[in-house]
């Protein structure tokens, strides 16, 4: 795959990278939702912005990717983060993972995903666990939220930023999946809020921002 990157022309032009277009391209679904969404704001949406702001300092976008694609250890699937964000701060260059949703849930627990788990897996997990700095990883937390804020440290060490962050960017308005959001942030030592920012330091020395963003409820039928 090309790393030329052609500036987007709108949200529709978004469509095309997701792995089943047809399928997930839906008014009412996280894909289409989100697009919108950034693509509204220009920059980052002001309730991203806002978590941004509030672990980092004032934000500056320099170029958000969607659907952009982390290699990961023990294997050849990437992580597909909704969009990847570059953004600079008074107190240095971040790179963050942004994770779009609606009603979708995060996906298969860690002991769902490591059932018969192969050596690449095993390996997968282990280095996941390294760079979040969990000692433990409880067979309960969500596989995705694991690989997702890990994709988002890979990324920060890429383009040499010492601050990173994952964020999920939420459009529903009962706040479906939280619960499991708050699980594994608690894993990570943080005590998350809706709209705030958890900051930790993980074993790379990076700082570390999670949060839970609220979505304009427009966006979902755009």
């Amino acid at each position: 795959m090309s790393k030329i990157l052609v500036p987007s022309r709108g949200q529709d032009d978004w469509k095309r990278f997701l792995a089943q277009p047809d399928l997930h391209w839906k008014t009412g679904y996280s894909a289409r939702t989100l697009a919108h969404s950034w693509e509204a704001a220009k920059t980052i949406p002001p309730e991203v912005a806002a978590i941004m702001s509030d672990a980092f300092g004032q934000p500056d976008l320099l170029f958000a990717v969607p659907e952009h694609k982390t290699l990961l250890p023990g294997g050849t699937r990437e992580s597909q983060s909704d969009v990847l964000a570059l953004v600079r701060h008074p107190g240095g260059l971040a790179c963050y993972t942004i994770e779009g949703k609606v009603d979708e849930p995060f996906g298969p627990t860690v002991g769902e995903w490591s059932v018969d788990a192969s050596p690449g897996k095993i390996e997968r997990l282990a280095h996941l666990c390294s760079l979040l700095g969990m000692s433990e990883c409880p067979s309960d937390v969500r596989y995705q939220l694991m690989h997702r804020t890990a994709s988002a440290l890979i990324e920060a060490e890429r383009f040499d930023a010492k601050l990173a962050g994952m964020i999920v960017h939420s459009f529903s308005p009962e706040r479906r999946w939280y619960a499991e959001f708050v699980r594994f942030a608690a894993l990570l030592g943080c005590q998350i809020e809706p709209g705030r920012g958890a900051t930790i330091k993980v074993p790379s020395g990076k700082s570390l921002v999670i949060g839970w963003a609220t979505g304009d409820q427009a966006f979902r039928v755009a």
